[in-house]
C-alpha cells in the first residue's frame, strides 16, 4: 500500500556502506532530540545503537527516498519467537506520511521469513507525554490506569497501535519517578492485523 502523500521509496540494509551507518545515526538523532522520548541520546549513543541494530543476527533495514535515508528500523532477538523492534525512526519530516507503517511492513516481512511470531516494542514516557506519567502507579490500579492510558503529547503508542500492537504491560518508574517504560506486543501471524 502506498499512501498519496508518499514520495517512492526503496528498502536497503543498514550495514550496506558507512555512508548508511553514518545516515541512520544522523536519522535517530534526529529523530529522538528534544523529542523527550529517548533523552539521554547523544552522538556516541546514537553511533552505537546503529552498531547493535546491525550485527549480523539482527533485522535492521531502512528506507530511502533516492540516496537519502528517511527512517530505519532494528529487530533482534528478546525471545526464541518474539524479537524486539528497537528503534523505530523516522525524520521528522517525513513523519505522519505512511513511511512508518510502511517500514514495519516490511520489518513484518523479514521477521515472518525468520519463523518469528510475535513483535514487543518498548515505549519509555521520559518527559509527561501519556496520563501514565502523571499517576502514581500501583498493584491496585495499574490495569485501569493501562486500560484508560491518555496521550498528551504525540507518544508513540498509538503509532504502534494503528499497526495491530497492543499493549501489554508497563514498567513504572523505569527511567525515574513518572518515567514509565510501556511495552507493547503484535502477533505477526495474523494477516488481517499486518501493517501494510
Amino acid at each position: 500500500m502506498i499512501f498519496n502523500n508518499m514520495e517512492k521509496f526503496t528498502f536497503c540494509q543498514i550495514n550496506e556502506s558507512e555512508h548508511t551507518i553514518d545516515q541512520a545515526a544522523e536519522v535517530l538523532l534526529k529523530t529522538f532530540s528534544g523529542s523527550g522520548m529517548w533523552v539521554s541520546l547523544d552522538e556516541n549513543e546514537a553511533a552505537e545503537t546503529v552498531k547493535e541494530c546491525t550485527a549480523d543476527y539482527n533485522i535492521c533495514i531502512g528506507i530511502k527516498i533516492g540516496n537519502q535515508l528517511i527512517g530505519w528500523a532494528g529487530l533482534r532477538p528478546m525471545y526464541k519467537k518474539t524479537w524486539e523492534l528497537h528503534p523505530v525512526a523516522i525524520l521528522p519530516e517525513f513523519q505522519n506520511m505512511g513511511y512508518g507503517k510502511v517500514l514495519l511492513g516490511e520489518i513484518e516481512k523479514r521477521a515472518r521469513e525468520k519463523s518469528i511470531i510475535g513483535i514487543v516494542a518498548g515505549s519509555d514516557d521520559e518527559t509527561g507525554i501519556t496520563s501514565l506519567s502523571r499517576k502514581e502507579i500501583t498493584e491496585e490500579n495499574i490495569l485501569d490506569e493501562i486500560k484508560n492510558i491518555k496521550n498528551l503529547n504525540k507518544h508513540p503508542y498509538e503509532f504502534y497501535k494503528k499497526c495491530g500492537f497492543f499493549i501489554t504491560g508497563i514498567i513504572p518508574n523505569a527511567n525515574g519517578y513518572g518515567k514509565p517504560d510501556i511495552y507493547l506486543w503484535k502477533d505477526i501471524t495474523k494477516k488481517e492485523l499486518l501493517c501494510i
